[in-house]
């Protein structure tokens, strides 16, 4: 290998590493801007007297929550 090939390929490997990193830079605030907080939830997650999820608007639930306290929401 060449100085020159050397030099060459060491630069094309940095443009690449520099253009990635500032991709991954971009796209962090692309997405921080497209992603909303959840919504607030006023109690905590519960299992109601039918069985479902109460208060949980994410699509996992919490393993091992209680059940809902007095009235459903």
């Amino acid at each position: 290998m060449t100085r020159a090939e050397f030099a060459m390929g060491s630069a094309v490997f940095l443009a690449v590493a520099l253009a990635g990193t500032a991709s991954v830079k971009r796209l962090d605030r692309y997405v921080a801007a497209k992603s909303a907080a959840p919504p607030a939830v006023s109690s905590p997650a519960c299992i109601g007297e039918d069985g479902s999820w109460k208060n949980w608007v994410w699509a996992n639930v919490p393993a091992l929550s209680p059940k809902c306290a007095g009235k459903n929401p």
